[in-house]
């Protein structure tokens, strides 16, 4: 019999029925078409669970890519064994299908706070994520061959019409739902309660609709059951998202020494600042990772500072460097006529400007007249940029990701170079050498390469531990010293320079590659055991 007949018939039946003999609540082609529509929902349902995880495990450990690539290719894996799992329930496809997409809701819902959860309290991040991306991806390889039944009940079609339909259902679904993640959710309800939005309507969608339309293949207490299960999940959904947010600043909590005093999460970052009890000791982390301490910052931003204006400093370029703290040290010098600081976050440089700690320690930097703030990608803007300076300071964020790792790269100190006056200097934070000394000396041979002579240099930060800094220019490499008309120092003077050129023989040059866009050098300071908390 042909689709056409099959259709003909069905519709003969009454437009409640169908060919295998139970009722519809509405029309078969009605129903159809709500079946398709759960499909369509419950997909982007699930590209928002797996998007969720990739999320939250950079905000959390970085290295996007590797954090991509794990949760995807264990999800779709998983997904292969979900479809297999499948066969053993075609006998009752309306309950297997309601329970499934019941425990779907609920485990991708709750993904977020229980991987945060054992990130801040169990450290075993790693092992939980892969499970919860090994139980959602099953489960969602589950889906499809269940409904592939239940939409034959409602209308028997040719397999490969039906497999079309619902793939096509399926992949529009995750359209939506991969926009809706980055351009709705995220900025609506933040990452944790759009997950728990999200297996709310996954809950709703795939377990009431279904309940919906086969009742008449349920028994009363099947019926009952899969409701009040429905239900329980809600409830638990709506009372997490409740708590949510009191959940998220004791988990916070636990990855500080020191109490909160502020916490947000901007377009780009997490942003924290934490006061010790005694209110002596002040600090900003960026995605957990640690940006000063006020105890000792000021041997940080002397060391990076100071040996870069002992030379021409008329203009001044600062890369990153939003808490305004360089800025202090450069403003300090008297014949500094502008400094143009390139910054990504406006919520960093907004903080720097307003809280009484920090803006008391930057000394007002951002109010100076000589100041510009650019608020862009760093590496876009040298590509841009016609103007040349005299001094160039690269205060960036660690190369701990692949957009950050960037900004280490043969590329970008090429794009410096061109903006560096024919006797300016650049310096550049590079890391600890102690915790990473791949990729600091990585950065020597990009400078290198790059066409830039580099003197390295490091000292040590008591908040940070060894740190190390490069400085550059076209010709020769410079040896750093401390300029004749430098502001009065705490920290930094010609003995401790001389001996910030030695390095010890176990933290030399161990030979490593430069870092390009193409083949950029992370840091992984969670396998060398740093984080700065």
């Amino acid at each position: 019999m042909t689709d056409t007949a099959e259709t003909e018939t069905t519709e003969r039946t009454g437009p409640s029925s169908t060919r295998t003999g139970f009722r519809l609540p509405v029309p078969p082609r009605l129903a159809r078409f709500l079946i398709l529509s759960a499909v369509f929902i419950c997909a982007a349902c699930g590209l928002v669970y797996e998007l969720a995880l990739v999320a939250i495990g950079s905000y959390l450990l970085g290295d996007t890519i590797t954090q991509a690539s794990v949760v995807l290719s264990v999800m779709v894996f998983a997904m292969g064994v979900g479809s297999l799992m499948s066969k053993r329930y075609q006998s009752s496809p309306v309950v297997a299908f309601a329970v499934i997409e019941g425990v779907l809701s609920l485990v991708g819902g709750l993904s977020v706070l229980l991987l945060y959860g054992a990130f801040a309290w169990l450290q075993a991040y790693q092992p939980a994520m892969v499970v919860l991306a090994f139980v959602i991806g099953m489960l969602i390889g589950m889906e499809i061959p269940l409904l592939m039944t239940l939409i034959q009940r409602i209308r028997e079609q040719k397999a490969s019409e039906a497999v079309a339909d619902l793939f096509a259902a399926d992949y529009v679904g995750g359209l939506i739902g991969g926009l809706a993640f980055p351009f709705l959710l995220l900025p609506l309800f933040g990452l944790p309660k759009g997950a728990l939005m999200v297996g709310a309507l996954n809950a709703v969608v795939g377990v009431a609709v279904v309940l919906w339309l086969f009742r008449s293949q349920l028994t009363r207490r099947a019926h009952i059951a899969l409701a009040s299960g429905l239900a329980l999940i809600v409830a638990v959904l709506a009372l997490a998202f409740v708590y949510a947010e009191r959940f998220e600043v004791d988990a916070r909590q636990a990855l500080y020494r020191a109490p909160i005093v502020h916490a947000e999460r901007s377009d780009y970052q997490e942003i924290v600042i934490t006061q010790s009890l005694d209110g002596e000791d002040t600090r900003m982390f960026l995605n957990g990772s640690l940006q000063f301490s006020t105890l000792d910052e000021y041997r940080y931003h002397e060391s990076l500072i100071h040996p870069v204006m002992d030379g021409p400093h008329e203009d001044v370029l600062v890369l990153g460097g939003g808490d305004g703290l360089a800025l202090r040290e450069i403003l300090g010098y008297d014949d500094v006529s502008s400094v143009t600081l390139v910054d990504l976050d406006p919520a960093v440089v907004e903080l720097a400007s307003t809280d009484p700690v920090i803006r008391a320690a930057n000394e007002g930097s951002f109010e100076d007249p000589r100041v510009e703030v650019v608020h862009t990608d760093a590496f876009n803007w040298l590509r841009e940029n016609a103007r040349t300076f005299d001094a160039v300071v690269a205060d960036l964020p660690d190369g701990s990701d692949v957009g950050p790792a960037k900004l280490y790269s043969v590329e970008f100190y090429s794009l410096v170079k061109h903006s560096l006056a024919e006797d300016g200097r650049l310096v550049v934070q590079a890391g600890s050498p102690f915790f990473a000394p791949e990729a600091f000396w990585s950065v020597s041979h990009s400078l290198e390469e790059a066409g830039l002579a580099a003197t390295p240099y490091n000292v040590d930060v008591p908040s940070f531990g060894n740190w190390g800094f490069y400085l550059a220019s076209h010709d020769t490499a410079p040896a750093p010293a401390v300029p004749e008309d430098a502001p009065p120092l705490r920290f930094l003077d010609a003995e401790l320079l001389e001996a910030a050129l030695v390095f010890p023989m176990d933290r030399r040059d161990p030979g490593v590659r430069s870092s390009t866009l193409m083949n950029p050098r992370i840091i992984d300071y969670h396998l060398e055991g740093w984080r700065g908390y």
